[in-house]
């Protein structure tokens, strides 16, 4: 005989899978129920956040940016120099009546410190509805002549100036003054020797026979010298002296260093020539002792007369 088999009920296998797969489905559902939620949130979120933003950027634009209680009144312009208020006003390139609060400051100050007469700026918002800017110019203490060919032949010359720290800057325009007139170029002395390719408007020139010869200008109008003698020229070419000539015929050599010393130097030896008396024709003052000197009687050379002191510039507040 055949063993029996055991009675297995295969419904309950059934619906033991079918139950499995029902609470799988369940869970995927579940699932995806919470994503859509945390998909919805963060769209909500991000709808509402730019809904905001949107409203902000309104209510700001309306109150402040375009409120006319804040449009420009009054543009105070300071300067410590010679240009003219409304020339600095164009030069800012500020629209009338433009909001105090939307206008770029660091735009003004470019727009300013762009040209080459200008040294600092400094731009400030005083509400509701006045806009102040202060200018610090630069004031030429030299100049150079820069030969330029025309277009139908020859050759012109062109003046450049230069102020304390080397900065190039071309002859202002008198229409651009507060006031006409002004220094005219010969009262200025001139920089020789000069290589023309360092020479761009409103760049600096950085060779140190340059320098020194600026600050040998700058020195010598608080020297012993001053009032005695004029500087006419000052050669720069040699990378270790100071060719300068003076209006009153003096041809005198200056080291690049201790220039406040060759000056009371020169200034000892201009009184010992002056009580025999004379002239002093060539002097090397690069020599420490014993300078190389040459001179002559006054009363062979021609008399010179000194050139007016420059007049200093006195600070003027444009309003």
């Amino acid at each position: 005989m055949w063993p029996k088999r055991k009675s297995v009920n295969r419904r309950l296998g059934r619906v033991h899978v079918l139950d499995v797969k029902l609470r799988s489905d369940q869970v995927r559902q579940t699932r995806m129920r919470w994503g859509a939620l945390a998909v919805g949130v963060v769209v909500g979120t991000g709808f509402g956040l730019y809904v905001l933003w949107r409203v902000g950027d309104w209510a700001l634009n309306q109150m402040v940016y375009q409120n006319p209680a804040f449009a420009i009144r009054e543009f105070e312009v300071e300067t410590d120099g010679v240009i003219a208020a409304a020339q600095l006003r164009q030069w800012a390139n500020v629209k009338p009546a433009e909001n105090l609060l939307a206008l770029d400051l660091l735009r003004v100050k470019r727009n300013l410190e762009r040209i080459p007469f200008i040294a600092t700026v400094s731009v400030e918002r005083i509400l509701p509805k006045t806009l102040r800017v202060r200018v610090t110019e630069r004031e030429a203490v030299a100049q150079v002549l820069v030969p330029r060919s025309r277009a139908g032949g020859g050759a012109d010359v062109q003046v450049l100036h230069l102020d304390p720290e080397g900065f190039v800057m071309p002859p202002m325009d008198p229409r651009q003054r507060a006031t006409p007139g002004g220094l005219v170029d010969d009262s200025l002395p001139e920089l020789t020797g000069l290589k023309l390719a360092v020479l761009q408007s409103g760049r600096r020139v950085d060779s140190a026979a340059v320098v020194a010869g600026l600050r040998l200008i700058s020195e010598f109008a608080c020297s012993p010298m001053a009032g005695l003698v004029d500087l006419r020229r000052i050669d720069v070419s040699a990378p270790d002296v100071l060719v300068v000539t003076t209006a009153q015929g003096s041809e005198v050599t200056f080291a690049l260093q201790d220039l406040d010393r060759q000056l009371r130097r020169w200034r000892e030896i201009h009184d010992q020539i002056q009580r025999k008396p004379g002239r002093i024709v060539s002097l090397d003052l690069a020599v420490p002792s014993n300078s190389p000197l040459r001179w002559l009687e006054a009363s062979a050379l021609p008399t010179v007369p000194p050139k007016p002191p420059k007049p200093l510039r006195s600070k003027k507040n444009h309003v």
